[in-house]
């Protein structure tokens, strides 16, 4: 992501709430402070629909993280 962010590519990752605290070790280690989104924990035994309905309920910080300035 920090290779694409420096040739000007808008990222964002998008992970459940259990990694905050890895993202924010990880960001500070590369200082890197990437544009992330979290998601409620867990997902691997959610349902289609319940998928659909976190991805939905994150879209408009997803799609702010793309458009935010730099």
């Amino acid at each position: 992501m920090r290779d694409l962010d420096q040739r000007g590519v808008p990222g964002a990752f998008l992970a459940s709430t259990a990694f905050v605290e890895a993202a924010e070790v990880q960001a500070e280690a590369l200082a890197f402070p990437a544009r992330r989104c979290f998601v409620p924990h867990p997902i691997q035994d959610r349902t289609d629909a319940e998928m659909v309905g976190l991805a939905e309920a994150a879209w408009e910080e997803i799609l702010g993280n793309l458009q935010a300035p730099e």
